[in-house]
């Protein structure tokens, strides 16, 4: 990984490993953010294709079935109740675009170990959840490249874009996860609100409608500048829907000061 270390242009380049192949994502959550992901990175996958000698291999994993409370902010549909998310939105991609990508019904990494991918991207609810593929990662003998985390509140989200520590490389340059930008994910002492809603008018009072499909746009865009176009200049953003506010996250981070800024003039925080 290359990174230019001046204050007026920061960027950083795709490694050269990632010509000429397929690259490797697991996708961890098909809910809200989770499902918008899968089906942008189909249409990622297929201009990947069309502009350079990449594509992209997926596998998601998802523990949850489709009920009636999905319908509307998620791309399911009311015959897909009682069915896994993972493989029926999976599926239907396959179907659709002429891919085989795999799908597993359990919750990561118990259900599928996170060695081995380029990149593992993570659409899940709870700091606990987050807290668990941490640990894998630290534990992992060859972990993703890339983290890329995506979380969301009612009417506000971010995403962000990082690199695990690996220990072969510890001396290269690296920008931090999303455990490491925030660490107070990291304190098991915090209440989560994760309770299922249990309809429609609940779940949109819980969540913005289309909270979930900016917050992942945003994300994409950012992967198909990384994947398609071969380098990024920021690590994600904090995005606001009420205030119309995006405020990008700057890349590498210089200190803590200047993602609080960024975090305090969005007026939002993660989740």
């Amino acid at each position: 990984m290359q990174t230019e270390h001046t204050d007026q242009v920061r960027r950083h380049y795709l490694p050269a490993v990632f010509d000429d192949r397929a690259i490797t994502i697991l996708l961890v959550g098909c809910g809200g953010n989770g499902a918008q992901m899968l089906m942008g990175l189909a249409a990622l996958d297929t201009a990947l294709r069309a502009i350079s000698s990449r594509s992209l291999d997926v596998t998601v994993v998802d523990d949850d079935i489709v009920t009636e409370a999905n319908l509307g902010r998620q791309p399911f549909y009311r015959c897909d109740i009682g069915h896994s998310k993972a493989r029926t939105l999976t599926e239907r991609i396959n179907l659709a675009h002429g891919l085989a990508w795999e799908a597993v019904h359990g919750r990561a990494p118990e259900a599928i170990g996170i060695d081995g991918f380029d990149m593992l991207i993570s659409c899940v609810d709870t700091a606990v959840a987050r807290r668990a593929l941490g640990t894998a990662l630290q534990t992992s003998r060859k972990p993703p490249v890339y983290w890329m985390d995506l979380g969301n509140r009612a009417g506000d989200g971010q995403y962000l874009i990082g690199c695990p520590r690996r220990t072969s490389h510890s001396d290269r340059p690296r920008f931090p996860t999303v455990l490491e930008v925030f660490p107070e994910l990291a304190d098991e002492s915090v209440a989560e609100d994760d309770a299922p809603s249990c309809s429609v008018a609940e779940a949109l009072e819980r969540q913005s409608l289309f909270v979930n499909r900016v917050v992942a746009s945003h994300a994409l865009a950012l992967l198909f500048d990384l994947l398609g176009r071969g380098s990024i200049g920021h690590a994600g953003a904090f995005i606001n829907l009420a205030s119309g506010q995006t405020v990008p996250i700057p890349l590498p981070f210089a200190n803590g000061a200047s993602l609080e800024a960024a975090a305090g003039h969005a007026n939002i925080s993660h989740s």
